[in-house]
């Protein structure tokens, strides 16, 4: 299948044509503003599906509205027609068309151009009015808000919030994406369309979540991955990092036994910490009412010992970074962890809680 994608250097265009890739479509048309102008000719010719991606939100003037939105999509359908190519076309229009604003007026203008030109020819039409489309490769400081915050609050650059109560729709890109991907697929639900999954949320709570990330790495808190909003949201603030700000350093709680690393912190699925013991070294000898962890050694050999609190023989596994093995660490068991080897052993710990200093359920007990 020949597909032509216009705007195809924008957020949306970049986004879709990456995972049209992934799916193994390779001939793809890529045209833009600063592509040569009788390829478009030779694109509709041969095309089996157009997204028009193309549109102009931020002009210099306001006639130019018009042209970037509503005459180029006339140009598009009249070079279709000249090769008696009718094939399915998608619009990538926006809400804005519902207002009577010249941006909304031009959007406006362009849907009603493909929706005749479809019931003319019979082509198969989609036209999707999309509210704020957040994700990776979003252009700041230009037409995304999210884009902007993620964008300054990732470089420390200040931002201006009018109104923290007013309330914001989106649509995240990769759910935008597979909708799209699922017309040329299906080829379902013609004339208007939307994306399934829309997000509603005030302002101020969006740009509170963003700071949040960025005090994520000194407080090492994990957002709530189950919100998919959040998971969104966390990855697009991600892809807005500074390519010398990916990486950040944790504070080593080091002594002559070696040290301990908070890794993660999280509020419902517990913490993840990095243990390191040096040669002969025993850690632990304490048990917990409720709290549980796992223990993973990922480097060197040693071994786990428990013992029930009220007695009992000892329980002894032997654990080394060449067999991974996880050991569960059940309450009511004190346990203790050794060094067998004759270099440091690497253990990774989950706790199924933060630790809390003024409830640490942590008691101590020899094995």
């Amino acid at each position: 299948m020949k597909i032509l994608v216009t705007g195809a250097k924008g957020f949306i265009g970049k986004n879709l044509i990456a995972e049209l890739r992934n799916r193994n479509y390779d001939d793809i048309f890529e045209y833009d503003i600063d592509t040569k102008e009788e390829l478009l000719d030779e694109y509709c010719k041969e095309a089996d599906f157009v997204f028009n991606l193309a549109g102009i939100n931020r002009p210099e003037k306001i006639e130019e509205f018009k042209v970037g939105n509503c005459d180029f999509v006339a140009t598009l359908i009249n070079t279709l027609r000249k090769h008696e190519n009718y094939c399915p076309i998608l619009l990538s229009s926006s809400v804005q068309a519902e207002l009577d604003n010249p941006y909304g007026a031009s959007k406006r203008a362009g849907e009603e151009l493909l929706l005749s030109y479809g019931k003319e020819v019979g082509a198969d039409v989609f036209v999707y009015r999309l509210p704020n489309v957040f994700g990776k490769w979003c252009r700041p400081n230009y037409n995304s808000g999210v884009a902007t915050f993620c964008n300054n609050i990732a470089l420390g650059l200040p931002i201006t919030i009018n109104d923290p109560e007013v309330i914001m729709k989106l649509v995240y890109i990769d759910d935008v994406v597979s909708d799209f991907i699922g017309r040329l697929e299906s080829g379902l639900k013609k004339g208007y369309c939307s994306v399934p999954t829309v997000y509603t949320k005030p302002l101020g709570d969006i740009v509170k979540l963003i700071y949040s990330f960025k005090a994520s790495r000194e407080n090492l808190s994990i957002p709530k991955m189950s919100d998919g909003f959040t998971r969104k949201l966390y990855s697009t603030y991600l892809s807005y990092l500074p390519t010398d700000e990916f990486a950040y350093s944790l504070k080593m709680n080091e002594d002559k036994r070696g040290s301990f690393t908070e890794f993660i912190r999280t509020e419902d699925r517990g913490q993840v910490s990095v243990n390191i013991s040096k040669p002969g070294i025993t850690k632990g000898n304490h048990w917990h009412h409720t709290k549980n962890e796992k223990f993973l050694v990922v480097s060197g050999q040693g071994a786990i010992r428990f013992r029930g609190i009220n007695g009992g023989k000892i329980v002894e596994y032997f654990v080394d970074g060449e067999h991974l093995q996880v050991v569960d660490i059940p309450p009511g068991y004190t346990h203790n962890i050794e060094n067998l080897g004759e270099s440091d052993m690497v253990t990774l710990m989950w706790v199924n809680e933060p630790f809390d200093k003024e409830k640490p359920d942590t008691f101590y007990l020899e094995v």
